[in-house]
């Protein structure tokens, strides 16, 4: 990716590193594939991180998590419904086919402002390791 294309992607601001990667906050959101089913939450640091991640609406509709109030006044979100998730995604030795999505901490987007944070639910009926495959 050229520097110029990193330009014109929105610069998500987290308004806490997530866990394990302390000085990193900035990230770009890159799709992965062509359709949009994939992207790479791609740290700004040139060290940095790079996270596989999915819209949990295209690969589980039925996931509707409830957040604790205060994101959406950490992020200046008027209504949750203003709100964009993504889950982040491991893909294990076995390859893509046995990759899991973390249901219960989801980056949680305010398209407005393009903050963003990830929240751990306390709700245990979301799995950590949601298989995409069933």
């Amino acid at each position: 990716m050229t520097l110029s294309a990193v330009a014109t992607l929105p610069l998500l601001s987290l308004t806490e590193p997530l866990p394990g990667f302390p000085g990193h906050r900035d990230y770009v959101l890159v799709t992965a594939d062509g359709d949009g089913r994939l992207f790479w939450l791609q740290s700004m640091d040139a060290d940095g991180p790079r996270f596989l991640a999915i819209d949990p609406a295209m690969y589980f509709p039925e996931y509707a998590p409830t957040l604790p109030p205060t994101v959406c006044g950490e992020l200046g979100l008027e209504q949750s419904t203003e709100m964009r998730l993504y889950c982040l995604l491991t893909v294990p030795p076995e390859g893509p086919s046995a990759a899991t999505a973390n249901l219960r901490a989801p980056i949680v987007v305010n398209p407005a402002n393009w903050r963003a944070v990830q929240v751990v639910l306390t709700d245990s009926s979301h799995q950590i390791r949601r298989p995409l495959r069933r």
